[in-house]
């Protein structure tokens, strides 16, 4: 049964090859001072800083620059982004660079009016905003998180090694976002690959919760297809304009909350990615590909029919002669050879992960409850050390 929900995201998009022309339009919606936040400058050796800097001086906006967003966004790097923003008295947080500089800036946006420790308040207690939020805005240089179009904001802090998400309210969604295939066509192999992952893996982890015939499980499945198709194509070719704009559009419906709609989510991938990556620092998709098939194999009993569905609608694996069990396995035998083929991690080990800091990565993975099997902390360290 499709239960009951509130839809709504107020993003707006602007989609293509000129896309960067809308940014006036938008900018001239919003006050003189704005923050141009980005990460360790790769967009001006590209080009696209300078096409923004020039937008921004001809909408005679006072700019001050909240540079070098790690790939993890930390809570000092938090601290201060925040005081950047609130010294500079922003009327908008203009975020040039991937999900992780798009995550930083929301998380900038709920911090800079805060009396209270951010890291605490919103990523500790989880508690509700009750300070002024300052606008954001993104062009988007990289695909795979879908931050472009959701309240999703991911960060780490290194003295206790967590790496925390929140999901914050539509009133943190950016106001517009600008995706311009053409800026992902300069991303090495790796970013790139790792960014077709995390968009399988959020996917993956809306469609494997609940056992009803759901809208979106049908949507999901298109979903994939389309992504595993474009994936391979643009493996050979990262040129292919085709391929990579299609993965972008792919990436903003994974996770701008409408395919969710309907269902519990399971989320444990990315619990046990993220704790991963809090530890060694790792590329967040990279951190998933290695949990991946061990978890999933790990509940494939407890979702059987699912996982079987998921063999035959998106793997085309044919299930006669089959029983359930080895069609469902047959599946996730399809997707590592995907895997494989596209050139993911395939084992912790590789980001990193040793056997020493498995306790203390299960200690730091929050145990959900909206997938088919909910997880003892035992389990959790069966499924780390399988993934080694």
């Amino acid at each position: 049964m499709l239960g009951n929900f509130e839809y709504v995201n107020p993003t707006k998009l602007y989609f293509g090859n000129k896309s960067l022309d809308y940014l006036q339009k938008e900018l001239l919606k919003y006050g003189k001072n704005i923050v141009l936040i980005y990460g360790g400058g790769s967009i001006k050796k590209n080009g696209i800083y300078d096409q923004v800097l020039e937008i921004l001086k001809a909408c005679d906006k006072n700019v001050v620059e909240d540079a070098g967003v790690m790939p993890n966004p930390t809570s000092d790097k938090l601290i201060e982004g925040a005081k950047i923003a609130k010294a500079h008295k922003a009327d908008l947080l203009l975020a040039v660079g991937g999900g992780s500089v798009c995550d930083y800036a929301k998380a900038v946006s709920v911090s800079a009016y805060c009396d209270d420790d951010p890291w605490e308040k919103y990523f500790i207690r989880m508690e509700n905003i009750d300070n002024p939020v300052i606008p954001v805005g993104c062009v988007l240089t990289m695909v795979g998180t879908g931050s472009e179009m959701n309240g999703g904001s991911v960060i780490t802090n290194r003295r206790v090694n967590r790496k925390i998400g929140r999901v914050f309210k539509e009133d943190v969604f950016p106001k517009f976002s600008i995706l311009n295939p053409e800026y992902t066509l300069t991303l090495p192999k790796y970013q790139m690959v790792a960014g077709f992952f995390d968009i399988m893996s959020h996917i993956l982890e809306q469609y494997f919760s609940g056992e009803d015939d759901n809208t979106s499980d049908y949507v999901m499945e298109g979903l994939l297809r389309s992504l595993i198709h474009s994936a391979r194509i643009a493996v050979k070719k990262p040129q292919d304009y085709e391929a990579r704009s299609n993965i972008m559009w792919i990436a903003t419906w994974a996770l701008n909350t409408f395919v969710a709609k309907g269902k519990k989510t399971d989320w444990m991938v990315h619990m046990l990615g993220q704790s991963i990556g809090a530890y060694t620092d790792a590329t967040h998709g990279m951190t998933l590909s290695a949990v991946s098939l061990p978890y999933y194999y790990h509940i494939l009993a407890a979702g059987l029919p699912k996982f079987k569905r998921y063999a035959v609608n998106v793997w085309n694996v044919d299930p006669n002669g089959r029983t359930d069990e080895e069609t469902a396995k047959e599946g996730l035998e399809r997707m590592r050879a995907y895997m494989e083929e596209i050139g993911v991690v395939m084992h912790a080990r590789e980001l990193g992960l040793t056997e020493d800091m498995i306790e203390g990565v299960a200690d730091g993975t929050f145990i959900l409850k909206g997938g088919y099997k909910v997880l003892s902390r035992d389990e959790v360290v069966d499924i780390l050390k399988a993934s080694l």
